[in-house]
């Protein structure tokens, strides 16, 4: 059996703000990846940023007061 991996999506009210977070995080050099948003999750937004965990806070910090961001899940693979 293998282990699933934990990671976190940030879900956006639209996909100006998906690609304005994305934009600040490239800057900040912080890792992160934008997909479509998982199905089983509802939003207005048909995209999201995924990250590793351990860059949670990094990632929020970057963009604080800067995005508004709807929802911060945790998901695995």
């Amino acid at each position: 059996m293998t282990r699933q991996e934990e990671y976190f999506v940030i879900l956006f009210k639209a996909v100006s703000y998906a690609l304005k977070a994305e934009k600040i995080l490239k800057l900040e050099g912080l890792p992160h990846k934008i997909i479509p948003v998982p199905k089983h999750i509802s939003t207005d937004c048909g995209i999201c940023l995924r990250f590793r965990p351990e860059l949670r806070e990094k990632i929020e910090a970057a963009l604080l007061d800067k995005v508004e961001i709807e929802e911060i899940r945790m998901l695995a693979s």
